[in-house]
Protein backbone atom coordinates (compact mmCIF):
# COMPACT_ATOMS: atom_id res chain seq x y z
CA UNK A 1 0.00 0.00 0.00
CA UNK A 2 2.70 2.77 1.21
CA UNK A 3 4.62 1.62 -2.01
CA UNK A 4 1.42 2.34 -4.43
CA UNK A 5 1.22 5.40 -2.11
CA UNK A 6 5.05 6.24 -2.96
CA UNK A 7 4.67 5.75 -7.02
CA UNK A 8 2.12 7.55 -7.00
CA UNK A 9 3.47 11.09 -5.15
CA UNK A 10 6.29 10.24 -8.11
CA UNK A 11 4.30 10.43 -10.63
CA UNK A 12 2.61 13.67 -9.69
CA UNK A 13 5.99 15.25 -8.25
CA UNK A 14 7.91 14.49 -11.89
CA UNK A 15 4.70 16.27 -13.90
CA UNK A 16 4.60 19.19 -11.27
CA UNK A 17 8.66 19.32 -12.02
CA UNK A 18 8.54 18.98 -15.57
CA UNK A 19 6.04 22.15 -15.59
CA UNK A 20 8.03 24.19 -13.32
CA UNK A 21 11.47 23.72 -15.87
CA UNK A 22 9.24 24.43 -18.69
CA UNK A 23 7.75 27.82 -17.19
CA UNK A 24 11.46 28.65 -15.98
CA UNK A 25 12.59 31.26 -17.94
CA UNK A 26 16.51 30.75 -18.79
CA UNK A 27 18.94 32.21 -17.35
CA UNK A 28 21.94 32.46 -19.95
CA UNK A 29 21.94 32.43 -23.96
CA UNK A 30 20.38 34.13 -26.25
CA UNK A 31 16.65 33.94 -25.06
CA UNK A 32 17.82 35.51 -22.05
CA UNK A 33 18.84 38.67 -24.15
CA UNK A 34 14.80 39.23 -25.02
CA UNK A 35 13.70 38.01 -21.42
CA UNK A 36 15.04 41.85 -19.90
CA UNK A 37 11.58 42.96 -19.71
CA UNK A 38 10.13 40.40 -17.20
CA UNK A 39 12.07 41.70 -14.34
CA UNK A 40 9.45 44.01 -13.96
CA UNK A 41 6.39 43.18 -11.69
CA UNK A 42 7.61 40.59 -9.33
CA UNK A 43 8.43 38.09 -12.20
CA UNK A 44 12.07 38.11 -9.94
CA UNK A 45 10.40 36.51 -6.96
CA UNK A 46 8.30 34.12 -9.19
CA UNK A 47 11.69 32.94 -10.91
CA UNK A 48 13.19 32.39 -7.00
CA UNK A 49 9.91 30.71 -6.24
CA UNK A 50 10.19 28.58 -9.53
CA UNK A 51 14.02 27.09 -8.67
CA UNK A 52 12.88 26.61 -5.08
CA UNK A 53 10.10 24.61 -6.03
CA UNK A 54 11.93 22.38 -8.29
CA UNK A 55 14.89 21.74 -6.59
CA UNK A 56 11.83 21.08 -4.06
CA UNK A 57 10.43 18.36 -6.13
CA UNK A 58 14.27 17.09 -7.30
CA UNK A 59 14.07 15.99 -3.47
CA UNK A 60 11.23 14.84 -2.98
CA UNK A 61 11.56 12.61 -5.94
CA UNK A 62 14.59 11.35 -4.47
CA UNK A 63 13.32 10.68 -1.22
CA UNK A 64 10.02 8.92 -2.24
CA UNK A 65 12.36 6.95 -4.68
CA UNK A 66 14.09 5.51 -1.35
CA UNK A 67 10.85 5.35 0.48
CA UNK A 68 9.10 3.30 -2.23
CA UNK A 69 12.08 0.71 -2.31
CA UNK A 70 12.32 0.20 1.23
CA UNK A 71 8.50 -0.40 1.49
CA UNK A 72 8.68 -3.38 -1.51
CA UNK A 73 7.13 -6.24 -0.68
CA UNK A 74 9.82 -8.56 -0.45
CA UNK A 75 7.93 -11.52 -2.01
CA UNK A 76 7.41 -9.69 -5.25
CA UNK A 77 11.28 -8.04 -5.13
CA UNK A 78 12.40 -12.00 -4.36
CA UNK A 79 9.86 -12.89 -7.61
CA UNK A 80 11.64 -10.24 -10.06
CA UNK A 81 14.57 -10.91 -8.86
CA UNK A 82 14.59 -14.87 -9.36
CA UNK A 83 12.74 -13.92 -13.16
CA UNK A 84 15.40 -11.75 -13.88
CA UNK A 85 17.85 -14.43 -13.02
CA UNK A 86 16.34 -16.91 -15.02
CA UNK A 87 16.22 -13.84 -18.29
CA UNK A 88 19.98 -13.52 -17.56
CA UNK A 89 21.02 -17.04 -17.97
CA UNK A 90 18.75 -17.58 -20.59
CA UNK A 91 20.74 -14.69 -22.33
CA UNK A 92 24.19 -15.89 -21.73
CA UNK A 93 23.17 -19.66 -23.02
CA UNK A 94 22.21 -18.25 -25.92
CA UNK A 95 25.21 -15.88 -26.54
CA UNK A 96 27.34 -19.13 -25.75
CA UNK A 97 25.43 -21.59 -27.79
CA UNK A 98 25.04 -19.16 -30.81
CA UNK A 99 28.57 -18.74 -32.35
CA UNK A 100 27.59 -17.01 -35.72
CA UNK A 101 30.62 -15.11 -36.85
CA UNK A 102 31.31 -12.40 -38.56
CA UNK A 103 32.48 -12.76 -42.79
CA UNK A 104 36.10 -11.95 -42.55
CA UNK A 105 37.16 -9.28 -45.15
CA UNK A 106 40.45 -11.01 -46.92
CA UNK A 107 43.18 -8.24 -46.21
CA UNK A 108 45.81 -7.33 -49.26
CA UNK A 109 48.81 -8.59 -48.88
CA UNK A 110 51.55 -6.11 -47.75
CA UNK A 111 54.90 -5.92 -48.89
CA UNK A 112 56.47 -7.77 -46.53
CA UNK A 113 54.00 -10.77 -46.98
CA UNK A 114 54.66 -10.72 -50.87
CA UNK A 115 58.64 -10.37 -50.60
CA UNK A 116 58.00 -13.93 -48.88
CA UNK A 117 55.64 -15.77 -50.92
CA UNK A 118 58.07 -15.67 -53.85
CA UNK A 119 60.93 -16.73 -51.48
CA UNK A 120 58.00 -19.43 -50.52
CA UNK A 121 56.76 -20.48 -53.70
CA UNK A 122 60.67 -21.04 -55.13
CA UNK A 123 61.44 -23.47 -52.29
CA UNK A 124 58.35 -25.27 -52.85
CA UNK A 125 58.77 -26.06 -56.65
CA UNK A 126 62.40 -27.45 -56.68
CA UNK A 127 61.02 -30.01 -53.60
CA UNK A 128 57.76 -30.98 -55.91
CA UNK A 129 60.35 -31.88 -59.18
CA UNK A 130 62.37 -33.49 -56.66
CA UNK A 131 59.96 -36.22 -56.41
Amino acid sequence: MLYTFCIVLILIASVLIILAVLVQSPKSGMAANFGASNQVMGVRQTADFLEKFTWTMAVAILVLSLVATLAMDRDKLAQSTSSLSKDAQTLIEKTTTDETTMPQMELPATDEAAAEEPAAAETAEPAATAE
